[in-house]
């Protein structure tokens, strides 16, 4: 490993820390998301199955809600799996936009419901494997195809008139963050599950699970400061690699162009004027000259 990437490494683990400290009351123990536990419940699940794809099933009996116990992603447990006749299906909650899903869909996902902050995510789009090849092709051999679905408010009217958990589910966690922006977090949530519960916004959801949902509450939006500090300190290490790489294919181009004009200077009438090529006025005239940029 390089030096520069050990300091990545450990500013990434720096920030991992520096969030830990922030906010302590964040309990990591909670595992689930208020996604994967609202709709584990088979009769939301089932009304999201049906707004998803035009069906109207009725008994929630018929769906089966199963657990994939190795489906781990940023230490959190977010798929939900089920079986409803002939079929399994296979969704994933996801705060943050990630292109390369269709590639961890090989292994268990096929439908994404999207919540990040990313206001460039439209109401549905289409991520494909092949995106992730290293060398694109037009048609390749292999490919995979995952519909992604933005369920933050405001987006997939219809899906939402057709899903209120789902509708409802989004105006909480818009409530969240909007309360977020002005005080403390423990404060935003407690401020955001009461007024749900007054409302009637997944009020008996709510007041089921008060005290859960707090804490798992807490714990996602922690989870999403995290991911944004560490992606800030990828694009860092990233952009310093660039500068460095640049320099460096800089340095080396210019080496290239200096020895082409020694050797046509050599070989032609200016000989005599390479030993001026240290004077900066000399250089850019020869360089004009022979035509080297």
């Amino acid at each position: 490993m390089t030096k520069k990437r050990q300091e990545a490494v450990q500013t990434e683990r720096t920030l991992v820390e520096q969030t830990a400290i922030e906010q302590p009351k964040a309990n990591v123990k909670y595992k689930d998301t208020i996604f994967r536990m609202l709709f584990s419940e088979p009769e939301h699940l089932l009304s999201l199955y049906n707004a998803v794809t035009g069906k109207d099933y009725r008994d929630p009996d018929a769906l089966n809600v199963v657990t994939l116990e190795n489906a781990v992603y940023m230490g959190m447990k977010n798929d939900l799996a089920f079986v409803l006749e002939m079929g399994m299906y296979l969704y994933e909650h996801q705060s943050t936009y990630n292109p390369n899903i269709p590639l961890r869909d090989l292994f268990y996902k096929f439908l994404v419901f999207y919540n990040g902050l990313d206001h460039k995510v439209p109401d549905r789009m289409e991520l494909r494997l092949s995106d992730a090849y290293e060398n694109p092709v037009d048609e390749p051999d292999l490919e995979l195809k995952v519909t992604m679905l933005n369920i933050n408010a405001g987006h997939n009217e219809e899906l939402m008139n057709s899903c209120h958990v789902l509708q409802e589910y989004a105006r909480y966690v818009a409530r969240v963050r909007k309360y977020v922006a002005e005080m403390p977090l423990d404060e935003a949530v407690e401020r955001a599950v009461t007024e749900c519960i007054r409302e009637g916004i997944l009020a008996e959801f709510l007041k089921k699970n008060h005290a859960e949902v707090v804490k798992v509450s807490i714990f996602e939006y922690d989870k999403e400061k995290e991911e944004k500090k560490l992606r800030k300190a990828e694009y860092e290490y990233g952009r310093e690699q660039g500068r460095e790489e640049g320099r460096i294919e800089g340095e080396r181009s210019g080496r290239t162009h200096l020895l082409t004009l020694i050797s046509q200077m050599s070989a032609g009438e200016d000989a005599d004027k390479v030993t001026q090529l240290t004077d900066p006025e000399v250089l850019e005239a020869m360089m004009k000259k022979y035509g080297i940029e």
